[in-house]
């Protein structure tokens, strides 16, 4: 197996970030490598003119600033505070990508919840970056929601 030098966790902030987590810290001390931790903030279509447009960017502001203290928390928590921490915008699965490419990441670190039933139809953030990624993926099992 090749060694990762460069990883990006890509973290939803819910409660099973920290297991996500714990996997993407045990790989990078395997490796000795730099882990970079990513959330991004799903970009809020606004009305291009009008009054709904400062709202919209004050909560999209408000979902940046709360992210950031999150992920502060959670890389206290675990012993993270060198990792890089990066907060975005946009969406999800483009900004994932993009950011593995510009960085020559060698692994994506991303959770995975088990779907059955109709929800196996939807184009879920994993699996687009599992297919469009630059780079390995590891998908870290979830429980269930």
């Amino acid at each position: 197996m090749r060694d990762y030098k460069k990883l990006l966790l890509c973290l939803d902030l819910t409660d099973d970030s920290e297991k996500i987590a714990e996997r993407a810290k045990a790989l990078a001390a395997r490796f000795d490598a730099s882990l970079t931790l990513l959330h991004v903030v799903e970009y809020v279509p606004v009305e291009p003119m009008g009054e709904a447009l400062l709202p919209a960017v004050q909560i999209e502001g408000e979902l940046v600033e709360r992210a950031k203290t999150r992920l502060a928390e959670l890389s206290a928590k675990l012993g993270l505070d060198a990792a890089e921490r990066l907060i975005l915008t946009g969406n999800i699965k483009a900004e994932v990508v993009r950011v593995a490419q510009e960085r020559g990441v060698d692994l994506i670190v991303i959770g995975s919840r088990e779907r059955h039933g109709v929800s196996i139809l939807f184009n879920f953030t994993e699996d687009t970056v599992l297919h469009a990624a630059p780079c390995d993926v590891l998908s870290v099992r979830l429980s269930k929601e």
